[in-house]
């Protein structure tokens, strides 16, 4: 065999295993509903729902942090995540939960959060009336 037709086959060898790694590792978004029906980790994108309790105590357990959350189809559902409570979890805005639903309740590996923006459209709007009236 060539030099050439060697290389080419390893080239495309490493193409397809990159791709391979790539297609394993990537999940798709859902509801709660979805992540019921199916048993692969999912991200599921919701709100807090404030009203409920959530319960976290570093004294007995810091690995174990549980609240209630909407998802964007309107499904309320338990959701326990094995970890400590992320700081401002209560001032976030949209939650994305990485996980699987083991019975009625999901189980998130990952909590990413939306926080609040500092920047509000009160304060935007204020700054540039002062402009315009520094203007005139």
């Amino acid at each position: 065999m060539k030099k050439g037709s060697i290389i080419g086959i390893v080239i495309i060898a490493i193409a397809i295993a990159v791709i391979i790694s790539t297609y394993s590792n990537s999940s798709t978004y859902g509801t709660f509903k979805e992540a019921a029906a199916t048993k692969s980790e999912l991200h599921v994108v919701g709100h807090l729902d404030k009203k409920k309790e959530l319960t976290y105590d570093p004294v007995k357990d810091a690995n174990y942090f549980s609240f209630y959350m909407t998802d964007n189809k309107g499904q309320e559902c338990k959701v326990v995540f094995t970890g400590t409570k992320p700081q401002d979890f209560e001032r976030s805005e949209q939650i994305v939960l990485t996980g699987a639903m083991t019975g009625d309740e999901f189980h998130a590996s990952k909590i990413l959060m939306k926080c609040p923006s500092k920047y509000t459209q009160d304060k935007v709007e204020v700054t540039e009336y002062k402009a315009k009236q520094a203007a005139i």
